[in-house]
């Protein structure tokens, strides 16, 4: 009789439920919340999620039984960064990539509409404010693409949809895979371009303060910069700097360094920015998506296939 895959989950018990459900039989077994990493000793699978434990040990050295008697870490985030470094010291990383990717492009086109139309600046209450206004366009915008994987994709396709031009970047020379899209060879020409900047790119040490004050001096006047990628890969100082000076027109972030901000932290209350809590993937109401990819990917490596999505420990996603 073959022994069960033993699968060791930080997620919900309904998750842990439709895991436990699986045809090949695993057994599921639960994680220590605050040493989650223990769970190696005993398991063949760790499902992972980038919870407390995890961010606030970012920089603990090695256990010393780590990987233990893993076979395969998959990350329920799409980004590895809130881990430590050793987690890809496991035999394979896999990570959900594109689970969210509808729900953020969502936030983006949303933002994007919210900045073109703004109707909350051309909202009446009286008489005496009835006047004629000028509305933004979305359609005839430029739409600019700092990243095209799954997420940038997603965005580049509901942005091309809506009449809007969209000119990308993206790491490697692999062709554009939605049509309209504009491929170009750095990410300065891409913010010469773009009235809507959008950066979807990996936090990694090469993209860690990527918009700095040299970028920011090469952005169109007038531009709307959005990130649903990671605090890090922008310098806030130097953001805060290119709003006041009007360089930058406005900024809709989605993520910090760190987050949340301390309190009292200028990105709460500047006139110029939009900030929200991290929630551009909505993940709860993707959680049905995540748990068809993790079934799948357990399914592939029952029979000894490749799951998707693995993780290239050189690149870090």
């Amino acid at each position: 009789m073959t022994t069960p895959l033993v699968i060791a989950s930080q997620m919900e018990a309904d998750f842990n439920a439709g895991l436990a459900a699986h045809p090949i039989g695993p057994r599921v077994i639960p994680v220590p919340e605050d040493r989650p990493w223990e769970a190696a000793r005993e398991a063949d699978i760790l499902l992972v999620r980038p919870s407390p434990a995890w961010r606030g040990n970012h920089d603990l050295a090695r256990p010393a039984a780590w990987p233990g008697r893993l076979r395969w870490v998959y990350s329920a985030s799409a980004g590895i960064d809130f881990y430590p470094p050793w987690l890809l010291d496991a035999p394979l990383v896999t990570c959900g990539r594109g689970v969210a990717s509808d729900e953020i492009a969502d936030y983006v086109i949303a933002a994007i509409y919210a900045r073109a139309k703004n109707l909350d600046a051309v909202t009446v209450h009286a008489r005496a404010d009835w006047r004629p206004a000028m509305l933004g366009r979305v359609g005839g915008s430029t739409v600019g693409i700092v990243g095209l994987g799954a997420i940038g994709g997603a965005v580049a396709q509901c942005a091309v949809a809506l009449g809007a031009r969209v000119v990308a970047v993206r790491r490697g020379t692999a062709p554009a895979e939605t049509a309209g899209v504009e491929l170009l060879d750095s990410v300065e020409s891409v913010v010469v371009e773009a009235d809507h900047i959008v950066i979807a790119v990996p936090a990694t040490l090469a993209t860690r303060g990527l918009f700095d004050a040299a970028m920011f001096a090469r952005t169109k006047p007038g531009a709307h910069l959005i990130n649903v990628a990671r605090g890090s890969v922008i310098d806030q100082d130097a953001l805060i700097v290119a709003l006041d000076s009007g360089q930058l027109d406005f900024a809709t972030l989605d993520v910090t360094e760190p987050e949340p901000l301390p309190d009292g932290h200028p990105l709460y209350t500047h006139p110029r920015v939009r900030l929200t809590p991290h929630v551009s993937s909505n993940y709860l109401i993707v959680r049905h998506r995540l748990s068809e990819k993790v079934a799948e990917d357990i399914g592939r490596f029952a029979r000894g296939e490749a799951p998707s999505d693995i993780v290239d420990r050189v690149r870090g996603y």
